[in-house]
């Protein structure tokens, strides 16, 4: 038997979890292309590495698969959609017809609780196995509202009451962290998602501690609560100033200095919450293989900089595929790596650029700020343009 490289990685701590980054609907079918493109050699340990990761048939008698949780967000959602577009147009129908008083907006949004809820509930048994520790869905808020705080907490509300084991994933804005102590003081489970910097993680993490406060003193039931918050580590690197920057500053700056900068705003962050005894779990996402340009070896510092944390990787399908495929080439993982200090030199280049220092300084940013960062005000875009279009493929449907 040949483990999984994201197996590998969790026997670095007993605490590290390994995430689906997509809806589990499409896992069976994702799995079986995955599967028909495996060299013959492989398809064997393919077949069994992937088995063990999520099997439907194990998660109901067992209430046990090797992935621990799974997030969404609305480009996956329209990925799960365009795979079975006429399963979903049927769905579109179905709620168009039985509740004739919603617009297009209104049925996108019934049919989105819909995926939530059915994902959840593919999961729902290895939640119960596990006393809530593992087997929660993440479900997204709309992106087009990150800075509408009302309209995120009541949709906030609405994704939580899909399911026992979901939780709601809230952007990184200033509107978006007061969401999440209100969800939080009402022991609902959080996902700090559109989050790229060191000052949004303290701010999520001062917002869960006052909102377990409340929790605590209104006597709400918090034993099965979660936080997490989520690094989007190479959107940070690809779709903020840095290079931009750079440039403007006649300085040469590379991909391994800016996965550099990466992983030292990350494992400050991460650093910080364990010497502060924080019951948030840091998430990473975002995560690349690529050629070192220093060694000509190929790598995936996002896992490789991280062994031996008890951090959570929520891997998306293409980069689950991805590792398989250069399984052999990647170095064992390094149990002590997440105490390792970042290139001192690359930090030192880093340093002169604002867009870093703004990531990277306890005090880089403030509250309002954080929306009008590069790399979120990009992901804002993105997401944004995924929801619209999948709001018109609900409205297509029903103009038929």
């Amino acid at each position: 038997m040949t483990e999984h490289l994201l197996e590998r990685l969790a026997k670095t701590n007993p605490e590290c979890e390994i995430w689906w980054d997509s809806s589990p609907l499409i896992y069976p079918s994702w799995k079986t292309d995955t599967l028909a493109g495996a060299p013959e050699a492989a398809a064997a340990d393919w077949t069994e590495q992937l088995t063990r990761l999520f099997d439907q048939d194990t998660v109901k008698s067992e209430g046990r698969m090797g992935f621990r949780g799974v997030t969404t967000n609305p480009p996956l959602s329209l990925q799960a959609i365009k795979l079975a577009p006429e399963l979903w147009a049927g769905r579109i129908k179905a709620i168009a017809y039985e509740r004739p008083d919603l617009d297009v907006e209104g049925v996108y949004w019934e049919l989105y609780l819909e995926l939530v809820r059915e994902g959840a509930k593919m999961i729902r048994p290895v939640y119960d196995a596990s006393g809530g520790r593992y087997g929660m869905l993440s479900g997204q808020v709309d992106p087009r509202w990150v800075r509408d705080g009302e309209k995120m907490l009541a949709q906030g509300l609405q994704i939580a009451a899909q399911g026992e084991n979901v939780m709601v994933k809230i952007p990184g804005s200033k509107e978006g962290y007061e969401v999440i102590e209100e969800l939080t003081a009402r022991g609902i489970s959080t996902n700090n998602t559109t989050s790229f910097t060191v000052p949004q993680y303290l701010r999520c993490m001062a917002a869960v501690s006052a909102g377990l406060l409340r929790a605590k003193a209104a006597g709400v039931d918090a034993s099965r609560w979660r936080s997490v918050i989520t690094h989007m580590s190479a959107r940070l690197g690809e779709l903020g100033d840095w290079r931009t920057e750079a440039k403007a500053r006649g300085i040469e700056l590379s991909l391994p200095e800016i996965r550099d900068g990466e992983e030292a705003v990350l494992k400050r962050a991460y650093h910080f919450g364990k010497a502060n005894n924080h019951p948030s779990k840091m998430l990473q996402c975002s995560m690349r293989i690529e050629k070192d340009e220093r060694t000509g070896k190929t790598v995936s510092r996002h896992l490789q900089d991280f062994g031996g944390s008890d951090m959570v990787y929520t891997c998306p399908p293409g980069f689950v595929a991805g590792l398989m495929k250069v399984q052999e080439e990647l170095e064992p993982f390094d149990a002590k790596a997440i105490d390792r200090e970042p290139n001192r030199k690359s930090l030192e280049k880093l340093l002169k650029l604002p867009s870093f220092r703004a990531a990277y300084e306890f005090d880089g940013m403030r509250p309002d700020q954080f929306a009008h960062y590069g790399a979120f005000k990009a992901t804002e875009t993105e997401f944004a343009a995924a929801t619209r279009q999948t709001v018109d493929f609900v409205r297509m449907t029903m103009e038929g």
